[in-house]
């Protein structure tokens, strides 16, 4: 007879936290959001710890270049899409680990032929006013020239003019060699009053841009995941089939993380790829693995040797695996389960294994629920997915600027390899949708806004710390209608412009 988990699988708005007592010293300024990304020993120190417990799904539309860069920079780490060839990923992680902090590489590349009717597509799909016009059109072509906004007027002028009618010439551009220093390239555009200055190497190949709107964000990064080199931490995505050839490549190309991806992860195939980066690499190269849902999942992977270990089976916004395969837990439930395996295997073992919940994060205060429930860090699909350094384009649907995110076992990711189940996986059916998601702008801005509101409410906690949250947390169970009188109800909501929008 089949074994009945007792007790019912609860999800993150199934729960609130009770506030506890907070001294005068818990102010958001005083809280510490770091946590150990990969196991260590009691005693000891993680070899990784992450600055914010934030990482970004292994997903084409969520972790491509920007996005390693842009994580990193605010103490995060992403992991590199693996539903590509070896070498295009480890080109990625590569840009990633050579990236020079403020020097930006260009989605917007233009070539001479293109139109101006072209441009105003592309600004309208990034939002990026500023192109470079290379030969090729690559973002590290030759540089011919760049088009900004003071160089056209869509109003008056002709849509089908060529860029080369337009554009302000490189001859006419002040450039920056590729020696040049970030504080040197800002003392250029302040001297000579550019918004922007073009990087470029000894045969006038585009290396990047230096803007001067983000002069402030760069003076100052203290939260940067950097290495021992001073350059940008970022992981990388495995699948259990082509590893002996994916994971020597990602090495080579400096990722500091590696991440088993699986819609399922209690399973011979994670134990087989673990072993083999242990035989070859030793434990120099950290691997984590998942996904499982409850404690028995958690305690083989932990055997297996995973330096941290995924929560979370068809909780994804964009996953239907609950609904296609019957299998899966409530996201809650799950973390409160794997979180107390992990509390026990360390107390018999000595060797924590951090625990990632992935998947089932809707509002902001579920991080914080999450972590309260015993999670070391999040890993965010839908989340990054809606900002500008997701590798999709923004689109307008409907009068609203949007981006797309499809599911890694959606057909269109045609990600076979990420199924676990023997010989040559072909994808019969779909584990994932085709969505789009509200466009919300930068990383930057929409991070330091979810990141307050965690520390505020670890305040409310009486918690400076994760761990202190972990121990103080007291979590009650609601109600549907409960929470329904959570958020606003019996009104008429205006919005900003003060005009009826709903009735609750």
């Amino acid at each position: 007879m089949a074994m009945f988990f007792p007790g019912e699988s609860h999800t993150f708005s199934e729960y609130l936290l009770v506030p506890g007592y907070s001294s005068s010293e818990c102010v958001p300024a005083n809280v510490s959001l770091k946590t150990p990304l990969v196991r260590f020993k009691r005693g000891e120190e993680p070899s990784i710890s992450l600055n914010i417990p934030m990482v970004s799904a292994i997903m084409q539309s969520v972790s491509g270049e920007q996005m390693g860069i842009a994580l990193a920079t605010e103490g995060g780490m992403s992991f590199i899409y693996g539903s590509q060839t070896p070498e295009q990923e480890a080109a990625m992680v590569k840009a990633v680990k050579d990236h020079k902090a403020g020097f930006v590489v260009s989605d917007s590349t233009l070539t001479p032929e293109m139109t101006m009717r072209e441009v105003m597509d592309l600004k309208e799909k990034t939002g990026h006013s500023t192109m470079p016009v290379t030969e090729d059109g690559t973002p590290h072509g030759k540089l011919l020239g760049i088009v900004t906004s003071r160089d056209y007027r869509p109003s008056r002028d002709d849509p089908s003019s060529k860029v080369a009618t337009f554009m302000t010439p490189r001859e006419q551009l002040i450039v920056g060699d590729k020696d040049i220093t970030l504080k040197k390239a800002n003392d250029v555009i302040w001297d000579k009053k550019l918004n922007a200055l073009p990087v470029v190497d000894e045969n006038d190949c585009l290396l990047g841009i230096v803007f001067r709107k983000d002069y402030d964000s760069h003076k100052t990064n203290p939260n940067e995941m950097l290495d021992a080199n001073k350059r940008y931490m970022v992981g990388a995505g495995i699948n259990t089939r082509d590893y002996e050839t994916r994971v020597p490549l990602l090495i080579e190309a400096g990722a500091d993380a590696l991440c088993i991806d699986s819609s399922e992860g209690f399973s011979e195939w994670q134990k087989r790829t673990i072993e083999w980066i242990r035989e070859n690499y030793g434990e120099d190269v950290k691997v984590g693995a998942g996904n499982v849902v409850d404690a028995e999942g958690f305690r083989f992977l932990a055997d297996c040797g995973a330096d941290f270990i995924k929560v979370g089976i068809g909780g994804g916004s964009i996953c239907i695996t609950r609904e296609t395969k019957g299998i899966g837990r409530g996201q809650a439930t799950a973390l409160i389960d794997v979180c107390r395996a992990r509390d026990e295997y360390f107390e018999e073992t000595g060797i924590y294994v951090p625990v990632c919940s992935d998947g089932g994060i809707v509002y902001d205060y579920h991080m914080t629920l999450a972590l309260a429930m015993g999670a070391d860090f999040l890993m965010l699909g839908r989340y990054f997915a809606r900002f500008d350094e997701s590798p999709t384009a923004r689109v307008n649907v409907n009068g609203q600027y949007m981006k797309e995110y499809w599911g890694e076992g959606s057909a269109r990711a045609r990600n076979w390899q990420r199924y676990d189940l023997g010989g040559a996986a072909k994808l019969a059916f779909e584990e994932g949708v085709d969505s789009y998601v509200p466009y919300a702008g930068s990383l930057k801005d929409g991070v330091n806004s979810t990141l307050y509101k965690i520390k505020s409410t670890m305040c409310n906690c009486g918690a400076l710390t994760i761990k202190e949250l972990q121990e103080k947390a007291r979590l009650t169970l609601v109600s549907a209608t409960s929470i329904v009188e959570g958020g606003a109800h019996d009104v008429v909501v205006k919005d900003r412009n003060h005009q009826m929008v709903s009735y609750q």
